[in-house]
């Protein structure tokens, strides 16, 4: 029963408190484009950026927000590649392809049920710990609130990760930082 309520109530973090939720609103520093790291290559805990090319400096309109430092997440390339691909086959039909979700998804349809909410970093899953993000993909929610399904035996415990590792890398840089101190690393209460 405790693991019901359990259930219940992370269902609703996830569905019902995510709806006003918004990532931090920052000025992202201007960055030049890196490659990606290969698979090959060693990730180092930072990454430095090299000069712009001098110049013209391109016009605003053709500025792209470029990837997340991926190498500074220490977030695997590889897991990354397999995340996406378990994702796309298993997640992407109702989270939305890049995990943006779709349109209304702060609203309960007319069944009274929320749509599944995005996971890019722009509502509330950067809330929850990966612990919680993995019990959420293991045992589903409930049909009252989402419906998501339960995906254990479904997906392997390596499949798991590597989606949620996955989805940590869409977050923005800030949101990412934030998740990190303050959700996955929070700190303890002093114990007297």
């Amino acid at each position: 029963m405790r693991l019901r309520y359990f259930l219940i109530s992370v269902a609703v973090g996830f569905m019902v408190g995510c709806g006003e939720s918004k990532p931090p609103a920052a000025t992202p520093p201007v960055t030049t484009a890196t490659p990606a790291p290969s698979a090959t290559a060693p990730t180092s805990p930072a990454v430095e950026s090299t000069p712009p090319p001098a110049g013209p400096a391109p016009s605003t309109a053709a500025q792209e927000v470029q990837p997340k430092n991926l190498a500074a997440r220490n977030l695997d390339p590889e897991k990354i590649k397999r995340g996406e691909a378990v994702y796309r086959a298993n997640c992407a039909n109702c989270h939305g392809p890049n995990g943006e979700a779709t349109p209304g998804w702060r609203n309960p349809g007319a069944d009274g049920r929320y749509p599944p909410p995005p996971l890019d970093g722009s509502a509330h899953a950067w809330h929850h710990s990966t612990e919680t993000l993995e019990t959420m993909i293991r045992v589903g929610s409930p049909a009252a609130i989402g419906g998501m399904p339960a995906w254990d035996g479904k997906l392997t415990n390596q499949q798991i990760d590597d989606v949620i590792v996955w989805i940590k890398s869409l977050w923005p840089d800030e949101v990412y930082d934030i998740w990190l101190k303050e959700i996955e690393n929070k700190p303890q209460p002093k114990q007297n």
